[in-house]
């Protein structure tokens, strides 16, 4: 059986991303914000979608690579009469004592050999595929009106030729600017050249300010540069990923919208970020966190995700007039997980908050009302401590009371009485300390003394790779023998031969999962770390490394029986999983760290 892989690269500026095939057509890309309908999105619709691509006449092969160290993307098709390269990118660099990230996404081609054939065809569409924009020819630009926003495309290759999708003969480098609002007034291989040079020495020195252990250090790269650009810089939120409603498998009907913020998602990327010394991110995500908990006063909880905004209304609604991801309907925009009670987010948010007062680096008395803010996460773990909820997988018609959620509550609590001792503020630190023990007298019932292991939930005699996190959370002691005899029980249900693991086995909603989830393998690796079983770790390690596409990124789902990727992508979780291993595998073998 073939093995799927998305064949896309992604490249982005914290404003937007946008997804390069490896024929050079931009088949997903959403203006002006993440969580805005596409302009491009034949990745749901190859009719309905639209078109920006830059294909030669006949048959062709192609090569896709990053310019090493950057988001910076390169396409070269090999064709009959010769030989070109695309060069996409999202400016991003220093500029005015700010980062300057402008809605503009530049195309350079240039010949490499031969004198080829292209045209460059370039179709946005609005209202996710219903309609198309009108064009408007004028000196050096296309115009694109009529769906209540404007773009420009401006360009050295004849209008006229970008109108009609002509071919003509590539002899000479060519631009395309395509901008979200007012023209260029620059000249315009001026402006694309600066930029280029500019964005690439931006990613480069990002990368020479991370501190990456030498453990697979080019995964290690390719992965924080992705997670990077899915922080919305502007208000700091970080989505969970920047397509909607690629299957987890084909024909499941499990196609959910990824491009909002989930609190725990973001507890996870922060906490692989900050292993590589990063915490400008952190920061941005405390503005974001803050707006949101003081914006509703009265809320009695929070939500499992936000908009990028904060909205609370993500209301989920098919797209029936679009054919989905190789036929896979439904298209969903917006997602009703909004709408679940998962109780482990409080938690999370304190934890992945919890650096800014007890690293040095930061001078902790800067936040205002810290006290008030604890004590407020402290309310809602109290108020939900004793609930059922849908838990991290997000059930939609089952509730339990769920292990991992009450982990990530005690996990909560201890960063909070931390936080609290930092502050010195007794009162919180006994509040911490009591809602701590409530929360562990919850996992210790989930514990199943004849099979030593925990299950899932209450009651409940399933297994779930969630609970790995017992291990990584240090709430079991990695040296422990309830700690080996856990992880043992996990991996014999849940592992694959080829080094995947299952969520769960169990039937939910949709039935039982048919492809594994890839943050879970990561999470057993760790684990395997955590439990000093390190060659075992470093062997499953290098076996998931397979698994990622030609550009090292990597699914949210993969297919144990062929190896294919599934689930959207590049899915936020997964690199993360592949980052957090490699550093605590890393710091088992005492590999040195590359300031």
């Amino acid at each position: 059986m073939e093995t799927h892989t998305y064949k896309t690269g992604i490249i982005g500026n914290c404003a937007f991303l946008a997804h390069i095939n490896t024929d050079t057509n931009i088949q997903w890309m959403c203006w002006p914000r993440f969580d805005s309908p596409f302009i491009f999105g034949s990745l749901l619709d190859e009719h309905k979608g639209g078109e920006f691509s830059v294909k030669p006449l006949g048959e062709f092969t192609s090569r896709q690579y990053y310019l090493e160290n950057t988001n910076v993307l390169c396409t070269e098709i090999t064709c009959a009469n010769g030989k070109y390269r695309v060069t996409d990118f999202a400016p991003r660099f220093r500029k005015n004592e700010r980062y300057y990230k402008p809605l503009i996404l530049v195309r350079k081609i240039e010949v490499l050999e031969g004198n080829p054939r292209v045209r460059v065809k370039c179709e946005p569409v609005c209202d996710y595929g219903r309609n198309k924009w009108d064009q408007l020819l004028g000196s050096d630009s296309i115009e694109f009106t009529g769906c209540d926003e404007r773009m420009t495309l401006t360009s050295n290759i004849p209008l006229t030729y970008l109108a009609e999708a002509s071919y003509f003969s590539l002899n000479e480098t060519k631009y395309l600017l395509l901008n979200y609002g007012a023209e260029i007034d620059e000249s315009l291989s001026g402006i694309a050249e600066k930029y280029l040079r500019q964005t690439v020495e931006y990613w480069r020195l990002w990368i020479k300010h991370s501190s990456i252990a030498g453990f697979y250090q080019p995964y290690v790269i390719r992965a924080a540069l992705a997670l990077k650009i899915h922080q919305y810089e502007d208000t700091g939120a970080v989505i969970a990923a920047s397509t909607s409603s690629l299957p987890e498998s084909p024909g499941s009907g499990r196609n959910w919208d990824y491009r909002y913020c989930w609190l725990r998602d973001t507890y996870y990327v922060l906490t692989s970020l900050n292993h590589i010394g990063h915490f400008e991110e952190m920061e941005r995500y405390f503005s974001y966190i803050t707006d949101i908990s003081f914006g509703e006063k009265d809320s009695f909880r929070y939500q499992p995700l936000y908009g990028i905004a904060g909205n609370k209304d993500l209301t989920e609604t098919i797209m029936e007039h679009l054919d989905g991801y190789m036929g896979n309907k439904p298209v969903r925009i917006g997602n009703q997980a909004s709408e679940h009670i998962q109780n482990d987010i409080y938690g999370q948010v304190l934890v992945s908050l919890l650096p800014l007062y007890t690293d040095h680096r930061f001078v902790f008395s800067e936040r205002k009302d810290s006290d008030k803010w604890i004590l407020f996460i402290l309310n809602k773990i109290e108020r939900t401590i004793d609930e059922k909820d849908a838990g991290i997988w997000e059930f939609r018609n089952i509730a339990h009371i769920h292990c991992y959620s009450n982990l990530f509550q005690w996990a909560g609590c201890c960063a909070a009485e931390k936080i609290a001792l930092t502050i010195n503020n007794d009162e919180l630190v006994e509040k911490a300390r009591r809602l701590k023990d409530k929360a562990a007298a919850h996992i210790e019932s989930c514990y199943d003394e004849e099979r030593k292991v925990y299950t899932h939930a209450v009651g409940s005699p399933y297994l779930d790779a969630s609970t790995l996190q017992l291990i990584m959370m240090n709430y079991l002691d990695p040296a422990s023998q309830r700690a080996k005899d856990h992880l043992i029980a996990l991996e014999k249900e849940l592992k694959t031969e080829g080094g995947l693991f299952y969520r769960y086995i169990h039937s939910d909603d949709f039935g039982k999962p048919k492809t594994t989830f890839l943050i879970c393998a990561f999470w057993y690796v760790e684990a395997l770390a955590c439990v000093g079983r390190i060659d075992d770790a470093i062997k499953e390690f290098e076996k998931l490394m397979k698994y990622c596409n030609h550009l090292l990124l990597f699914s949210e789902d993969v297919d144990e029986a062929t190896g294919s990727q599934w689930g959207n992508f590049p899915q936020a979780y997964s690199h993360v999983g592949l980052m957090n291993a490699a550093y605590r595998i890393a710091m088992k073998l005492d590999r040195p760290i590359f300031l």
